[in-house]
């Protein structure tokens, strides 16, 4: 039987790269090749990135903004028509539990909607200068931008990249993890038919080593925007100084959950549990570390562990399913490489931990117990279902062990003192906090991480933003006639 093809997509048509070879993806629930991808090259890269930049200047996309507006809602339209095959595809390619899909895909059109309306509504601005002059600023796109995305959110980080660039009048190409190009290739067709011209919109496929390094050196970008890890988005980071262009960069993180004394411990327990195994643990903000009371510990510890004994892990197409299997087998030996070291550094695991016998890429839950925050499993970030819980006796305590890595994308705070509430999450270094919830997103709210967690945000009109630059323009409105070398000697302003 043979297995179908995804090729990339270039001035609005699919093509196979240069080179013609195609490389195998895999499902995780199975271990089985269930398509062939296009092994996009430098080569391609090169041609995706000037076919955009030739449709940035010849098309009216960057300068007709009620076009796009129009175009971005059509598209908000007709990805809502398409969510049963994208929530579908998705969940098959990253192991994803449907219903974890079915929730956060149906919510993605939204980002295209709201960042049409950013366009209609953002003013530009009218800054002071003094009488005589008329001065004001307008924003306009910086060309084309490269998008590199991981494999674990493909299209819901995709979207928070695509939807302002796009909107502010860019020109894109994407290049998407190897691991998880499906959908990307399903989008691509919705945005042909959404009306937006062809080359506005690149997609390129291939290995983050070859295809993905070549885009983030691209000289011909105006800027690269990346999530994955930290040690990619440094060398990210330093191409794009090299070319002097903006940087984005969403990386790595190790998100404490700090539950406080006077928290209910049911809905702690349970808003800790959808922290440190929602998506199998595999995404940024995972709660990887519970940082508990010492005098509700091993309350804690109990009625925390018995709600992961619940959890059913299974097919991810199943709508009863609550963790899937890891993305990859290299995900599952990771895993399990870390469990063993946290074994061996004195931690104590309480459950999980295990790769389950069969088919596909599938590992228990795992709960460790008595961790101190010098350990490595406290914290490097594992990517998948393996929670900390450790110990704290003041609330200074806490938020020390909180801010005691080198992360700082995500956080949250479990009590019902609403003053510690704020109190707290005013001392926290990190990008996002939430209070008596977690890994909750809007289109309208800032997403980006302090320290190793990178630079710059997602979301909201700061975003916007930083996909345009500023155009200054002063108009001379005095009807008096200006001349420096009038012979006169005076001094005059010209400055």
């Amino acid at each position: 039987m043979s297995l179908p093809r995804y090729d990339q997509f270039i001035n609005g048509q699919f093509v196979p790269s240069v080179t013609g070879e195609y490389f195998p993806l895999i499902n995780p629930e199975t271990g089985e090749v269930v398509a062939k991808i296009a092994n996009s090259v430098g080569a391609d890269v090169e041609h995706a990135v000037e076919v955009a930049k030739t449709a940035f200047h010849q098309t009216n996309w960057r300068t007709d903004k009620a076009f796009r507006v129009q175009c971005l809602r059509t598209l908000a339209a007709k990805m809502r028509a398409a969510l049963p095959d994208l929530v579908a595809a998705e969940s098959r390619v990253t192991g994803r539990p449907i219903r974890e899909m079915q929730a956060q895909l149906s919510r993605l059109p939204e980002w295209y909607d709201y960042f049409a309306s950013v366009v209609e509504t953002l003013e530009d601005t009218v800054p002071p200068f003094g009488p005589g002059y008329l001065n004001y600023t307008v924003r306009e796109p910086l060309g084309v931008v490269g998008l590199l995305t991981p494999w674990n959110h493909p299209l819901l980080i995709l979207t928070k990249k695509l939807a302002p660039a796009l909107a502010a009048g860019n020109a894109v190409v994407i290049k998407p993890s190897e691991q998880a190009p499906i959908t990307v290739n399903i989008l691509a067709a919705l945005i042909k038919d959404s009306g937006i011209p062809d080359g506005i919109v690149g997609v390129v496929h291939g290995y983050g080593a070859v295809a993905g390094k070549a885009l983030s050196e691209n000289n011909q970008l105006g800027k690269i925007d990346l999530t994955g890890g930290t040690p990619t988005g440094r060398s990210v980071a330093a191409a794009a100084g090299h070319n002097l262009i903006k940087v984005a960069a969403e990386l790595g993180g190790k998100a404490s959950v700090l539950i406080f004394q006077d928290a209910n411990l049911e809905e702690a327990v349970n808003g800790a549990v959808f922290a440190g195994y929602i998506a199998s643990g595999q995404t940024c903000v995972q709660g990887a570390r519970m940082i508990v009371p010492e005098s509700m510990y091993d309350e804690f510890v109990e009625a925390f562990v018995q709600k992961v004994k619940q959890l059913r892990i299974g097919s991810p197409l199943d709508v009863n399913t609550d963790v899937g299997p890891m993305v990859s087998e290299r995900q599952l030996n990771r895993v399990l490489d870390y469990v063993n070291i946290g074994v061996k550094e004195g931690a104590k695991l309480v459950y999980g931990g295990t790769a389950i016998a069969g088919n596909g890429w599938y590992v228990r839950p795992a709960v460790f117990t008595e961790v101190t925050n010098e350990m490595t499993i406290a914290q490097e970030e594992i990517f998948g279902p393996v929670v900390c819980i450790m110990k704290y006796r003041t609330e200074e305590e806490a938020i020390t062990i909180a801010n005691g890595t080198e992360f700082g994308l995500a956080m949250s705070i479990w009590t019902n003192d609403i003053r510690k509430a704020h109190r707290v999450a005013s001392q926290l270094e990190a990008g996002v906090i939430w209070i008596n919830d977690h890994h909750r997103i809007n289109p309208s709210s800032p997403w980006g991480g302090y320290k190793d967690s990178g630079l710059g945000r997602e979301n909201g009109i700061d975003c916007y933003k930083d996909y345009t630059q500023v155009k200054n323009i002063i108009v001379n409105t005095n009807p008096e006639p200006f001349d420096w070398f009038d012979g006169t000697g005076q001094a005059k302003r010209y400055s």
